[in-house]
């Protein structure tokens, strides 16, 4: 291949093509990064969701048995439980006093379940009793005594 001027020009890619190339292929992975880190927090929820319904599950069972709520979910097998950011679902009895301090409760201040709350903190790992709080909003939460399972921004008293 020949210039204008005459002189020979080698074949290959130019510095603007090369540079060009590369913002193109940092733009997709940006791109494939965020919809894989939304994707995986979609799924922690869907586990969170997944994992309550079995607790609440275990400890429905405990009431058939024993007719009163367990006081800790070590009563059921689960003392400890990681939920899927790694820390402990938060379990309170409702029916003692010791644990009606600690309900959760609406936008009206009304509480979620009558019998027990059951929850994870969240990715944030911080939670209100006040499920409006800000820092309640990305809980996983169980309310209406079972009947909805899901995150506290989802909840629609």
């Amino acid at each position: 291949m020949r210039t204008r001027c005459g002189a020979a020009r080698a074949p290959g890619f130019t510095l603007i093509e090369i540079f060009l190339a590369i913002a193109i292929i940092g733009v997709v992975i940006a791109i494939v990064v965020s919809s894989y880190s939304h994707y995986r927090e979609r799924m922690r929820v869907y586990q969170a969701v997944t994992e309550i319904g079995a607790l609440s599950g275990l400890i429905s069972n405990y009431v058939v048995d024993v007719h009163s709520p367990p006081d800790t979910l070590s009563q059921v097998g689960a003392a400890g439980k990681p939920d899927p950011w790694g820390r402990p679902y938060e379990y309170f009895n409702l029916s003692t006093s010791k644990g009606n301090g600690k309900a959760r409760r609406d936008k009206s201040l009304n509480p979620l379940n009558s019998d027990f709350d059951l929850y994870s903190v969240g990715k944030d790992g911080d939670s209100s009793s006040q499920l409006m709080a800000k820092k309640s909003r990305d809980d996983v939460i169980r309310a209406r005594d079972g009947r909805f399972i899901g995150l506290a921004r989802d909840f629609d008293p």
